[in-house]
């Protein structure tokens, strides 16, 4: 008799984890966004987009070789990329092994992906906690007339009346 009530509770809480597990996994299925619904001071972003250019502007050697062992051993490199997809483009900000990825004609999928402003224009950037991975090239002609980096937003002071 014990053994059987104790079996019934191993198969509720058996079923009951995997519910559990189903329901609060905490992944949740990607919704990709176009490059033109992208907005000032917004992050989460998921989107597929093709490079157009990369252009390289610092790439630093570490001052002192001898002191410093680890990550903080290696190059920095920081490159400007033009990406974009059927809506329009965008400045991709690609820091260290990102440039790697950052070839003119490749198509990626930028996951956590988020908008920062520099000098008061949009950059696309992906931190620590998004990833960028190299996909099949894509179908879609990017539209480079409409070039989100372009536009220049002016950081407004309001005041309560």
């Amino acid at each position: 008799m014990a053994t059987k009530g104790s079996s019934k509770s191993v198969e509720q809480s058996g079923a009951s984890a995997t519910d559990a597990n189903s329901h609060n996994s905490g992944l949740r299925k990607p919704v990709f966004v176009k490059v033109d619904s992208l907005k000032p001071g917004t992050n989460g972003h998921t989107l597929i987009a093709k490079v157009l250019n990369s252009n390289t502007v610092l790439s630093k050697k570490p001052r002192n070789m001898m002191s410093f062992r680890g990550p903080q051993n290696q190059n920095t490199r920081i490159a400007e990329c033009l990406i974009g997809d059927e809506t329009g483009t965008i400045l991709f900000t690609a820091r260290d092994n990102q440039v790697d990825l950052m070839k003119p004609g490749n198509t990626l999928i930028l996951r956590n992906a988020k908008i920062d402003m520099f000098k008061g224009s949009m950059r696309l950037t992906v931190d620590m906690w998004g990833r960028i991975e190299v996909t099949d090239p894509a179908k879609f002609v990017v539209k480079e007339d409409n070039n989100l980096s372009l536009v220049e937003y002016e950081l407004v002071n309001v005041e309560e009346s």
